[in-house]
């Protein structure tokens, strides 16, 4: 597989609307969500198909209930196998939740981005707190041997905790996203046009 993988410090983050926004910038690319939570309030799919009009595949473990994959899986009465996917095309793939987040009895999210083999970006809350939950992200990652391709803050804009991420978790902070209000395409094709162009070679 090409491309990149989208997790990020918590749920509820932005890691769909970041994806969304990746997938302006790299229009070649497909968008995957393999497992999917809470869907009868919260289509993510649906949102990155909204957003960006690309190509999103809708395939995936699809569950109702809007809580960790495991438990969702769980109150269905099914057992999560991890999916795997082959081929030349470029992939925008998003996690659920964070990278430790359990999927079923034996594996977790991170269980899925070692199998996918694809660089991570890590999408952060800019505000207090963000740091502690930053490192631990990027720690994680690192200990399965995945690249880091970068952490895009998410925000009101914070120098501080910019600065510390960048100095302490030796990584680069790519981007800082706001909060749109209201959030259209044509809002986030601008500001996707700031997210570095060499991110998939």
């Amino acid at each position: 597989m090409r491309g990149l993988f989208v997790t990020g410090t918590d749920t509820g983050i932005g890691k769909t609307v970041l994806s969304a926004a990746l997938m302006l910038r790299y229009p070649e690319a497909r968008y995957w969500k393999p497992i999917q939570t809470g869907t009868h309030d919260d289509d993510d799919t649906a949102e990155v198909r909204r957003l960006s009009g690309g190509q999103v595949i809708d395939e995936g473990v699809r569950l109702a209930d809007p809580v960790s994959p495991h438990l969702a899986a769980r109150l269905a009465g099914i057992t999560i196998e991890l999916p795997n996917r082959e081929g030349d095309e470029v992939y925008i793939v998003e996690g659920a939740g964070g990278v430790l987040v359990p999927v079923n009895d034996s594996q977790m999210m991170v269980d899925l981005m070692v199998r996918l083999g694809l660089p991570v970006i890590v999408a952060a809350r800019s505000r207090l707190g963000t740091i502690n939950h930053t490192l631990l992200t990027i720690e994680a990652l690192r200990i399965r041997a995945l690249r880091v391709a970068g952490v895009v803050m998410i925000g009101h804009r914070n120098a501080d905790n910019r600065a510390a991420i960048e100095h302490y978790g030796e990584v680069a902070v790519i981007a800082e996203m706001p909060h749109f209000d209201p959030l259209t395409r044509e809002c986030l094709r601008v500001w996707a046009e700031t997210l570095p162009k060499d991110l998939l070679a």
